[in-house]
């Protein structure tokens, strides 16, 4: 791999200010062309607990730091990811997969987070709350939470990191990461920079496994460990909540989406058709935001689904590399099966493919929009994440609704319309903790990223964001006592 700065090319993990190895490895492969990229260690319980260990050691110095200095470090920080966006996004882009564009699009996401939150770390505000009694005094502290765990996912493998750690070491917490044994490197690139930066030793920890179970299971079960943040999907998060309870840990779920995108009959369909494609096949449509559910109102459902075909059909499939290519391979083999069984399954239960629905080679799957989708289909009750878009016809408002909101899921949603009487009705209507209106593009740093119901809780990003690092301390003082 060609970079400017080779030595952003870690292949060994990060505890406590040092670089550790392993005698056992295991390889991180190119999804494109399935090529070895690198081997880096595979750890396991002992190497977690050395990581812990460290980072609680550093928390008790980096808690006490002042705002001001951990603001610094975090705005160096950025600026040494934006010195270094297009080897990150090389990185990215190598081992996850996606068009280049997009990772120099996640990377400068990524950094927008520490900035942001270099500006937060100084407004962690308390309070001073008037007293119902003459001669008490009630003030408010908010106070860094403790050693956090932020387990991240493949799709976003550098701003799924910068955004869960930003809050957290802007509240003076310390943090062990544990990225996704798919794409590793870019959360080692970050940590040299983190280390570039002058972060103290322990502050950050980044620990590689193949297999994430009995590293999860001490991040989940360690006393030291107070806070759990993790990206991924419902069933994993729900096992991580249920590890997390035996020592009451405060955590925050970013989990499982099944997205709808609605068409209305007044909405301007060549705009709708450009957000639809901005949502569902951005990393071939491997977020958990991107568009899950297509519905169409019936009198517009024609047109749009020429002028969607028309689109999706110009869409180039090829390496990440090269800069023409729109759309990526799938993760791994395994991701390109569960796409193509789900489509399979739609048109034996009646579907019609209009474009695509098969793999093209190796691990890509060609863009797809099938037709004729109904409500009942597995494929929309499952989160598709590929570049697959089910299209199905509805008649009236208080309709789509309903079958918008018929799932457990509730992270993302999107409509499109002019009608402003209907944008704030369908707006308040639909049970998701996010939603775009005449947008397919909603993720934003300063706005608070997060679902309800199944898709988890808690917020990242925006003024909301460090609120899950903190502890509200209530301090009662009698202003009479005897000291």
């Amino acid at each position: 791999m060609e970079l400017n700065n080779k030595d952003l090319f870690c292949t060994k993990a990060y505890v406590g200010g040092e670089w550790i190895g392993s005698d056992n490895t295991f390889n991180v492969l190119n999804p494109y062309d399935q090529t070895v990229l690198a081997q880096v260690p595979d750890l396991g319980r002992k190497e977690t607990v050395l990581a812990i260990d460290a980072a609680q050691k550093a928390f008790k110095e980096w808690s006490h730091t002042t705002s001001r200095e951990r603001a610094n470090l975090l705005r160096k920080y950025a600026d040494l990811i934006l010195e270094h966006q297009q080897d990150l996004a090389r990185i990215l882009t190598c081992e996850q997969g996606k068009p280049i564009r997009e990772s120099l699009g996640e990377i400068k996401y990524g950094a927008a987070f520490l900035q942001w939150f270099s500006e937060e770390a100084p407004r962690i505000y308390g309070d001073i709350i008037p007293s119902s009694k003459e001669d008490h005094r009630i003030f408010v502290l908010k106070q860094p939470v403790g050693v956090v765990a932020a387990i991240t996912p493949w799709n976003f493998p550098n701003a799924m990191i910068t955004r869960k750690i930003a809050p957290a070491l802007a509240a003076g917490c310390t943090v062990v990461i544990k990225p996704a044994q798919d794409t590793p490197i870019s959360a080692l690139a970050l940590a040299k920079l983190a280390e570039l930066a002058g972060f103290p030793k322990g502050v950050l920890n980044v620990i590689t496994a193949e297999s994430p179970v009995e590293i999860g299971e001490e991040l989940t079960t360690n006393p030291k460990i107070r806070k759990l943040s993790f990206t991924g999907s419902t069933a994993v998060g729900k096992l991580l909540m249920r590890q997390c309870a035996g020592t009451v840990k405060k955590i925050s779920l970013e989990l499982g989406g099944n997205a709808p995108f609605i068409v209305f009959d007044d909405a301007d369909l060549p705009s709708a058709v450009d957000g639809a494609i901005a949502s569902k096949y951005r990393n071939a449509g491997q977020t958990c935001i991107c568009t899950n559910r297509l519905f169409v109102q019936e009198t517009v459902y024609d047109d749009f689904v020429t002028l969607l075909k028309e689109r999706v059909s110009s869409l180039a499939m090829g390496s990440g590399l090269v800069e023409e290519s729109n759309i990526g391979p799938l993760i791994n083999a395994q991701a390109v099966r569960k796409v193509d069984q789900l489509v399979d399954s739609a048109v034996q239960q009646g579907a019609e493919v209009v474009l695509g629905g098969e793999p093209s080679h190796d691990l890509f799957y060609k863009p797809t929009i099938i037709s004729n989708v109904t409500s009942t289909m597995e494929i929309t009750k499952n989160e598709i994440f590929g570049p697959v878009m089910p299209v199905i016809k509805f008649g009236q408002e208080q309709e789509v609704i309903e079958m918008a909101n018929s799932t457990n899921y509730g992270l993302a949603a999107y409509f499109y319309g002019r009608d402003i009487s209907r944008i704030w009705r369908v707006a308040e209507a639909l049970d998701f903790g996010i939603v775009g209106v005449n947008t397919g593009l909603v993720s934003a740093v300063e706005a608070p990223f997060g679902g309800i119901k199944e898709s988890g809780f808690g917020k990242e990003g925006s003024k909301y964001g460090i609120d899950d690092y903190v502890n509200i301390k209530y301090v009662c003082v009698d202003v009479n006592s005897n000291i």
